[in-house]
């Protein structure tokens, strides 16, 4: 048997595990089963391929913000639609 091979998705959110979500490396190691040398590896990668995405990991940011807003304010105008009648 060789390596299992991981997809660039399950790299990307076990990195985001690290990076993101502040869980330490041991942790995230034992939960996925991957070694902490190829996590830290992993996200080397990522940083130097994601350097050029910055832009657009701000951009899907706010649009997220923007999102939960409008979600925020539909439940609320909902909400004082039922209350009003």
């Amino acid at each position: 048997m060789g390596k299992p091979g991981f997809s660039d998705e399950f790299k990307r959110d076990a990195v985001a595990q690290i990076t993101k979500r502040g869980y330490p490396v041991g942790e995230v190691s034992q939960r996925l089963g991957v070694s902490p040398h190829s996590l830290y590896a992993w996200k080397r990668q990522l940083a130097k391929v994601g350097s050029g995405d910055a832009g657009k990991d701000a951009e899907i940011r706010q649009l997220a913000g923007v999102t939960e807003e409008r979600d925020i304010l539909k439940k609320a105008t909902e909400y004082f639609a039922r209350v009003a009648k």
